[in-house]
């Protein structure tokens, strides 16, 4: 299991960062993914038997690192949501550029 970088836990969420060109969820390439990640730590850390429930609250593209929240409760799954449609759940971005960028006329 790669290393995960924990930023915050407690019995409803957990917190990490995503490392770039790690998938959020499974998709066709069969790499390994975020959710996959997070439920095997989950599982080995509190050695819960059988499977472990983690809500996807949000995504980032694949080559992007970031911070994530998981829900570790389908209820807080469910508010997390709700947050996230009401606008309530605030994403920042931060774009780091290495070089020169050049300005394009128009």
């Amino acid at each position: 299991m790669q290393n995960l970088k924990i930023i915050y836990e407690d019995n409803h969420i957990i917190v990490v960062e995503k490392i770039p060109n790690i998938p959020s969820q499974s998709d066709k390439t069969g790499d390994i993914d975020m959710l996959t990640l997070i439920k095997q730590y989950l599982k080995e850390k509190y050695n819960k038997p059988g499977n472990v429930y983690l809500g996807l609250v949000h995504r980032l593209d694949r080559p992007v690192g970031g911070v994530m929240v998981f829900a570790k409760t389908s209820k807080a799954a469910s508010r997390l949501s709700n947050q996230v449609r009401e606008k309530i759940f605030k994403k920042k971005y931060l774009a780091v550029v290495d070089g020169k960028i050049e300005n394009e006329k128009r």
